[in-house]
């Protein structure tokens, strides 16, 4: 368990009677990145090579195409997404900001000052 204590960890909560509450970076990737494909006109997570290639063989990371610097209590994300065709893309990245701003905000108590987006590709099938 020591082991996982040497990632990017950050202390949400410091209680001498209770312990204390520390997060990873990865673990707010993902939040961010689980909040941003609930918004309609998003198609999925753009990332790089490895992570698309440890997707096919069953390995998915769920923070994929999200990146996060935390300092203190506050949080930065940028995001690379793949959108939906016919989508407004300028409404649609409003949205997610919104969703994963709220989300990370409600699930830790950081403070999001930032969420960039970038748009990777967009998804031409028809659902």
């Amino acid at each position: 368990m020591e082991k996982d204590f040497n990632r990017n960890t950050y202390v949400l909560q410091n209680d001498e009677h209770k312990g204390t509450v520390q997060i990873t970076d990865d673990v707010v990737a993902v939040i961010a990145g689980l909040a941003a494909t609930e918004v309609k006109g998003v198609a999925a997570m753009a990332g790089n090579i490895t992570n698309e290639v440890m997707s096919k063989v069953g390995r998915k990371n769920l923070g994929k195409g999200v990146k996060v610097a935390i300092n203190g209590k506050r949080v930065k994300v940028a995001l690379a997404i793949m959108m939906e065709y016919g989508y407004n893309i300028p409404g649609t990245c409003s949205k997610v900001q919104d969703k994963v701003k709220s989300t990370i905000e409600n699930m830790t108590g950081l403070t999001v000052t930032d969420v960039d987006i970038r748009i990777a590709s967009v998804d031409m099938q028809k659902k």
